[in-house]
């Protein structure tokens, strides 16, 4: 009968478990099938009797410090102990023991241990890497547990697979991390010195070996500096001798054999044969030349020889020579004997160090310490600048003409500003040229109403003068001045110097220019050349606004009584004042301060805009060019397209429409044409009526007059300015505006 299932009463030690299953007691290491299963658990992960499981964690508790994993936390931290072993030595009387010293590494991330033994010459005994990196468990009976970071310690012994280390030193970073931690760190003690080393060195420093095979270890500075090449700027100044000069150089310094090469720096066109190398690579002695010497003198080794006798059998014997008798010292130069403002003896020439590069100077810095790197110059001090004298100008040709036959055995022609002249020509709609209207200044009756037009052309500063025709006046008119540059008055004629020219800054509204003994008054500019004006008002000081408005807010004391004289000028309170007018009013405040060139600067900013629309004969004259040269004739096509758009039968259509069949038709008129047209016929609601439109586009059947093109000159002139110049600039200004802007003042309304 079973009992009850009552507590106390069940003997069952399975009851709650859920896990039943068996570990797996084969496995792989280094790729080989065998049995794994002296640390694998019993059934159910429980282990067996008398089973232990070697720690997998680190020693820290978790939840202390940052929650970084371990590996993550202590990445590339290591402690570095030094410690020292005692190796017994039973097989020579030598020595019964030696002292090995090693290195102990604890990587903190997973508490493995690495144990190297650093390499000593000639030990004889296997070096390196002694115990390779892993978990190292503690010496039985603890062999279950590893060992930790609490497990070192200065003065302290560790003992791994039964070879005891004793721990006398560690670096820094070690120190400090124990103390962190709490460890109390014991003081360092000096290691032991090894009595087999220590006579060792004894002995090999009283023998001093004079033997025929004395060797001269070159092959480890050669690995050592092999491609190390210091390299100076140098110069050789040799101008005190006949033909010479001053020649710079480049110097060489191979650390791997202590040889130098020096090569020359040609300049171009120097006239020097193409040979570079200055200096062949070798040793320079500091005093050369030395002379000659016989061969077999200049030896590293003294060899004697020993007589042997008569015995044949007794081979003949050699000697070094200890005291190497008869030995020709030479000095040579090292990298010790070159530094920056050093002179060093190239076989019999000075030459001076005065710079190095980047890698020579960081060698110097650290090797001997060297910080001043201050380079000399190797240029030539500028030699006196001689003034060259020209001849007068003999009155042949253009003084630049004069000046080039002067400046070489072989006349060459003046060579113009050609990039001014790209860039300042005229091109599309921009002119690049300024146009004045003039009145000529003279003392002849006949001459007083004779107008010109000056231009100045800005891509070679030269300037044409043409006059206007004009019927029963008495005067051809035309070409008055061919294009050239003019003169400035009161000049040399014969002279060395080149003649000045006006310039486009002494051109302006309101001054006298002399043209070749012609006096010029400028009375007014065409649109262009008042709007260059005003956009480059660092070349035309009288352009600009800010400055013209100065002169006239210095009068602000009056500002009262100028707002009663403007208001008394608009009788018909319009707002607005002529030209003349205004100009009066400004003339009889500022007392003559302002130029007429200022006047029409302030006119021009306070005009009123004037709407200009050509007439619409003209429209239609040129739409009917248009049409002629391109042969177009089928308006009878848009008329119908218009009708069968046209579903109301009003006779309209919107003009966007319109628009859009021209469009599609590829009507031969321009944008800017098609749409004044359209504006012209359209009517209040924005619509066209076709049928007119397209009848008087029709040149067949509405022939129009050609346009009037200008009279033909006999004379070219290619400065004609077509339609004479309005007296005055603008029309209105608004004098409200003006008042506001510079004295702070508003018309009051009457």
């Amino acid at each position: 009968m079973a009992l009850p299932l009552l507590p106390g009463n069940s003997f069952n030690r399975n009851m709650g478990k859920e896990k039943f299953h068996k570990s797996q007691h084969w496995g792989f290491c280094n790729n080989v099938r065998m049995l794994v299963s002296e640390e694998k658990p019993g059934i159910g992960g429980e282990l067996l009797p008398g089973q232990k499981i070697k720690p997998k964690n680190t020693v820290y508790p978790k939840g202390d410090g940052a929650d970084a994993p371990s590996w993550v936390a202590f990445d590339k931290q290591v402690l570095s102990f030094d410690a020292y072993l005692e190796d017994e030595v039973p097989d020579k009387r030598q020595e019964n023991y030696r002292i090995r010293y090693y290195k102990i590494y604890f990587y903190l991330e997973d508490d493995t241990i690495q144990v190297n033994e650093p390499e000593v010459i000639n030990s004889g005994l296997p070096q390196g890497t002694s115990i390779r990196r892993h978990r190292i468990p503690l010496p039985p009976p603890d062999d279950d547990q590893i060992y930790t970071v609490y497990h070192f310690n200065i003065n302290a012994e560790v003992v791994f697979y039964g070879r005891k280390f004793k721990i006398y030193d560690c670096d820094t970073f070690t120190k400090n991390f124990l103390k962190k931690i709490g460890i109390k760190l014991n003081p360092s003690v000096p290691r032991p010195v090894d009595p087999y080393m220590k006579m060792r060195r004894e002995t090999l420093e009283f023998v001093d070996p004079f033997r025929p095979y004395q060797f001269f270890d070159t092959l480890t500075r050669f690995l050592q500096y092999d491609g190390k090449v210091l390299r100076f700027f140098c110069l050789w100044d040799d101008s005190p001798s006949l033909f010479g000069d001053r020649r710079e150089l480049v110097l060489h310094y191979f650390l791997s054999d202590d040889t130098i090469e020096i090569r020359e720096l040609l300049p171009l066109n120097s006239g020097r044969d193409a040979m570079s190398s200055f200096l062949r690579r070798g040793k320079l002695p500091k005093y050369g030349p030395p002379g000659i010497f016989q061969p077999g003198q200049i030896t590293d080794r003294a060899v004697l020889n020993v007589y042997g006798g008569l015995s044949e059998w007794r081979p003949d014997g050699y000697l070094l020579d200890k005291y190497q008798l008869g030995r020709v010292e030479q000095d040579f130069y090292t990298d010790r004997d070159l530094s920056i403002g050093a002179t060093i003896n190239v076989w019999g020439r000075k030459v001076l160090l005065c710079d190095c590069d980047e890698f020579t100077k960081s060698y110097y810095r650290t090797k001997y310490g060297i910080d001043n790197f201050t380079a000399i110059s190797c240029k030539p001090p500028p030699l006196p600048k001689i003034e060259r004298k020209y001849p007068p100008y003999t009155g042949f040709g253009s003084e630049e003409d004069s000046f080039r036959s002067c400046v070489g055995l072989k006349p060459t022609p003046h060579r113009r500003n050609f990039k001014k002249f790209m860039e300042l020509d005229s091109y599309g709609n921009i002119s690049n040229t300024l146009r004045y209207f003039a009145k000529l200044i003279t003392d002849k009756c006949a001459d007083l109403d004779r107008m010109f037009v000056i231009a100045f052309y800005l891509c070679d500063d030269t300037i044409s003068v043409f006059e206007p025709i004009e019927r029963n006046s008495g005067n051809a008119g035309g070409m008055f001045l061919k294009r050239s540059r003019v003169k400035k008055p009161g000049q040399e004629v014969f002279k060395s110097e080149f003649s000045e020219y006006i310039k486009a800054e002494e051109l302006y509204i309101g001054t006298t220019v002399n043209v070749n003994g012609y006096l010029f008054m400028l009375l007014n500019a065409d649109e262009y050349t008042l709007r260059y004006m005003e956009n480059n008002t660092d070349k035309f000081p009288y352009s600009n606004f800010d400055l013209a408005i100065q002169k006239l807010k210095q009068e602000k004391s009056k500002s009262r009584e100028i707002t009663q004289v403007f208001s008394a000028a608009d009788c018909n309170h319009t707002k607005v004042l002529p030209y003349n007018t205004f100009r009066d009013i400004l003339m009889s405040i500022t007392m003559g301060k302002l130029i007429d060139q200022e006047f029409i600067t302030i006119a021009r900013h306070y005009r009123v805009p004037e709407i200009m629309e050509p007439d619409v004969t003209y429209l239609v004259a040129q739409a009917h060019e248009k049409f002629k040269k391109n042969m177009f004739e089928n308006f009878d096509m848009f008329v119908y397209n218009c009708v069968y758009e046209d579903r109301e039968k009003k006779g309209v259509l919107p003009t966007k429409d319109i628009k859009r069949m021209c469009k599609s038709s590829r009507l031969p008129l321009s944008d800017d044409l098609l749409d004044s047209l359209l504006s012209r016929f359209e009517d209040k609601e924005q619509q066209i009526n076709y049928e007119l439109f397209f009848s008087i586009l029709n040149w067949r059947m509405n022939p129009t007059p050609e346009l009037q093109s200008p009279p033909y000159l006999k004379e070219k002139c290619e400065d004609v300015w077509v339609g004479m110049p309005s007296p005055i600039p603008v029309k209105y200004i608004r004098y409200l505006d003006f008042l506001k802007d510079v004295y702070g003042l508003e018309e009051n309304a009457p």
